[in-house]
């Protein structure tokens, strides 16, 4: 039956987390693997005092805000503006057609001043952080697509275009900024709650990804010129792992026929396959694929899903199974991918003896609409995805570890507000 195609076993998620651990290995040695794990050269600080204008581009909306910090006390938004800016905005547009659209955001922030000079921005699309702590793009994902912007430095053209924009050289003139990807600025958003052994950053929106700060030593490829602490923030990009089949004879062990469908209609075919099962950008093609026959609005997502299961009344009882199929497996496919990346914060091969056991209490920073959502009818997705996890760690004889889910308020802009006094 329909209700059943997404159903796999415990063994198959731990075998997921397995090969995620190893292949999150494999990229903390050397560049160009496939779950990329890309170091951020910020060293994110404390007790910071000043303004800065904090921009975050994930996919969906582009947000431009003022956050102020005073010593000993919590950031504060002072302004927060955003528009609509995703692949239909974005159809045909050249660098500076997105740069022309964001500037005209920021040019209306009212507590713009010549106090602002510094910028963070959350640019959630895979780049490569520089020594100086700008980053350049190594590829798009979530249906945006800028080619002239491949392979260039994110934050620098953007600040110099800004500094040229009409009328801003009458507000302020920009001299420094920070990029960070989406996950590093949750994750630097975690960090204002101590206590914790470790801290992962987790974003399951439109895409999906994880951060997590990785002790320097477990870094091979580390550039040898940085000079930062001992925990370096790194991007894992683990929306790209393709899980290895032990027959070796399909794709990955979660696909299914519907899913290569929903990648063969996407303009990235052959990538981000992990993040096309479980984001909320994809959950609704999945959705969609499975029953062809039904006319459903052209921007099906994953609210709508969740709405199916929400008020099953006024839907078939087959498309609310499917729904709830769609969206658990997801959850449990989030919870795999975190289960491998504690095993590698545990530093765990397999043995009782390998795994680190100062590692016992984690932080999840998380954020992200699909994240957070909610099941009117069942249990909402973050509880999902812990009760999964937990299990999955006990399933590894990891019983000693928790991890803590925190729900922070503008995690982006707060991240990358951090990140631009670094």
């Amino acid at each position: 039956m329909k209700t059943n195609i997404f159903n796999m076993t415990l063994s198959q998620y731990k075998e997921i987390a397995r090969d995620l651990g190893n292949k999150i290995n494999a990229g903390l040695k050397e560049d160009g693997k496939e779950i990329a794990c890309l170091p951020t050269y910020i060293n994110p600080g404390k007790d910071f005092e000043g303004k800065v204008l904090a921009l975050d581009w994930g996919g969906t909306n582009f947000r431009a805000s003022i956050v102020q910090f005073k010593k000993g006390e919590e950031p504060e938004i002072l302004e927060n503006l955003k528009k609509p800016l995703s692949a239909k905005e974005t159809a045909g547009f050249a660098q500076n057609d997105l740069f022309n659209a964001m500037a005209d955001l920021i040019a209306q922030l009212k507590e713009l001043d010549p106090q602002v000079t510094h910028i963070g921005y959350c640019f959630s699309y895979p780049a490569e952080s520089t020594l100086g702590g700008d980053a350049v793009l190594l590829r798009w994902t979530k249906e945006i697509y800028i080619p002239e912007m491949l392979d260039k430095q994110v934050g620098r053209p953007l600040m110099e275009y800004l500094n040229t924009y009409p009328g801003m050289k009458e507000k302020t003139q920009f001299q420094t900024i920070k990029v960070v990807n989406d996950t590093i600025a949750c994750l630097f958003a975690g960090l204002a709650q101590p206590g914790y052994d470790s801290y992962i950053g987790l974003i399951v929106g439109t895409g999906t990804n994880m951060a997590a700060l990785i002790h320097k030593d477990q870094i091979e490829k580390l550039n040898k010129s940085y000079s930062g602490g001992d925990l370096i923030p790194v991007n894992l990009e683990s929306g790209n792992l393709v899980p290895s089949l032990l027959s070796g004879t399909m794709v990955g062990q979660y696909m299914t026929e519907i899913d290569k469908k929903v990648d063969e209609y996407s303009n990235n075919h052959g990538s981000q396959l992990f993040e096309k099962a479980i984001s909320g950008g994809y959950l609704g093609s999945i959705f969609c694929n499975t029953f062809p026959e039904i006319a459903l609005e052209s921007k099906f997502d994953g609210e709508k899903l969740t709405n199916i299961m929400s008020f099953p009344a006024i839907y078939k009882e087959e498309y609310v199974a499917v729904a709830r199929s769609i969206y658990d497996r997801s959850a449990k496919l989030v919870a795999a991918s975190l289960a491998g990346l504690v095993l590698v914060l545990a530093d765990y091969n397999g043995t009782k003896q390998s795994y680190n056991k100062n590692i016992a209490n984690i932080c999840l920073a998380a954020d992200g609409s699909l994240f957070w959502s909610e099941d009117k009818n069942g249990a909402d997705y973050n509880q999902l995805v812990s009760d999964h996890l937990h299990n999955y760690l006990a399933a590894f004889g990891l019983n000693h570890i928790h991890v803590y889910t925190s729900r922070l308020n503008d995690a982006n802009l707060i991240g990358s507000a951090i990140a631009a006094l670094s």
